[in-house]
């Protein structure tokens, strides 16, 4: 379970990059929400102790549990699907536990968990992922937290979970040939998918979904539900180039005038643009990035196919979720409700990250050249 590491190997700068940013993040959430900041300290530390804690074990043996993994995540999907210990409804939405005033989400730590089963499954079955049984295999296991995840609803997790499995699809060593032939098929269904929910008597969105949608395309139309977008953009521009400052009491700050409900969490890049400016809104894209290259750079260095994918996963997961938050945030995309990795307000959040990021670490300390030289 512990093996004898080597300092050198452990990455110090990933470490760096992601504190940094969660103090940002700490930074900004006091300043949008302060009765919140003391929880996502706290979030912090336990994150930390998580990290350390998961980066000394060796991932080949966490992978040894890989369908006690995966039944342990569909058990804490299903106390929210099969309401128990009664779900913590918030929006319409129940995605929550609350039990003796500890507030959980098991979609969030989901995502990790998913991505460390998914890296042993494509890991073993890597001579065999393009044949049909292998790739419905699969399909089936991943259709089931899927499911699960978006009947909370929670459409927007749902495809973080989708595009993470994909992408450790495709690195597994998915044909393009495969690939391919999938888009074939797949960019008609979605332009028809697409036709259909714009309808205005569609079924297969829920009412509040199909609104963000139509709000984003005809704005003039619903301004009543595009004003969080609106309001987002008219922050960080105002925040010009260096900002307004954290902790501002301006008349003029669209957060000091509540424009933004909740800007802790979604729209919380809103709040730094608006008081930390182009500089500090480009410093956390910054780290973001770097985060994202070191996940991808100890991928590559990994000593299994495994060890790849749980980078590669993670990589995705922290890429894509900041790309989602961004567009959200700017207008270019439908508001979606995924918080900005690492900056956002949210325990689960963040732990869970931490704890992808515990991983990350421990592939790099076993990189290929120190087996082989072992």
């Amino acid at each position: 379970m512990l093996k004898q590491y080597h300092i050198k190997h452990y990455n110090f700068r990933l470490v760096i990059y992601v504190v940094a940013l969660t103090m940002i993040g700490i930074s900004v959430i006091g300043s949008a929400q302060e009765s919140v900041q003391d929880k996502q300290i706290a979030g912090l530390l336990i994150g930390l102790v998580a990290m350390l804690t998961v980066s000394l074990i060796d991932y080949s043996f966490i992978l040894r549990f890989n369908w006690l993994i995966y039944a342990f995540n569909l058990g804490m999907l299903g106390l929210i699907t099969f309401h128990i210990l009664g779900g913590d409804a918030r929006g319409g939405a129940v995605r929550w536990i609350e039990v003796a005033g500890f507030r959980f989400q098991p979609s969030e730590l989901s995502k990790v968990l998913l991505i460390l089963f998914f890296a042993w499954f494509f890991g073993k079955f890597h001579e065999k992922i393009n044949t049909l049984p292998v790739i419905a295999a699969s399909g089936v296991l991943i259709f089931i937290p899927w499911f699960m995840v978006e009947n909370q609803p929670d459409l927007s997790t749902s495809i973080v979970i989708a595009v993470i499995f994909l992408s450790l699809l495709f690195l597994g060593g998915l044909s393009y040939k495969i690939i391919l032939g999938v888009l074939a098929v797949v960019i008609p269904a979605a332009a028809l998918f697409i036709y259909l929910i714009l309808q205005p008597d569609q079924k297969i969105l829920e009412d509040y979904q199909w609104i963000r949608i139509m709000s984003w395309l005809q704005p003039e139309k619903y301004a009543e539900n595009v004003f969080q977008q609106k309001n987002s953009i008219m922050a960080i521009g105002s925040g010009q180039l260096w900002g307004k400052g954290l902790n501002n009491d301006t008349v003029f700050s669209v957060k000091n005038g509540n424009f933004i409900p909740e800007p802790q969490t979604d729209f919380i890049f809103a709040v730094a643009g608006e008081e930390l400016g182009f500089v500090g809104s480009a410093i956390i894209l910054a780290l973001l990035l770097l985060i994202v290259i070191e996940c991808i750079l100890m991928g590559r260095r990994a000593k299994d196919l495994s060890g790849q994918l749980i980078c590669g996963g993670v990589a995705v997961w922290i890429g894509f979720q900041t790309f989602v938050n961004i567009c959200v945030v700017t207008g270019m995309m439908p508001n979606t409700g995924l918080t900005l990795p690492f900056v956002s307000y949210g325990l689960t959040s963040l732990v869970s990250l931490f704890i992808g990021i515990g991983l990350v670490l421990n592939v790099g300390l076993q990189p290929l050249k120190y087996r082989m030289e072992g």
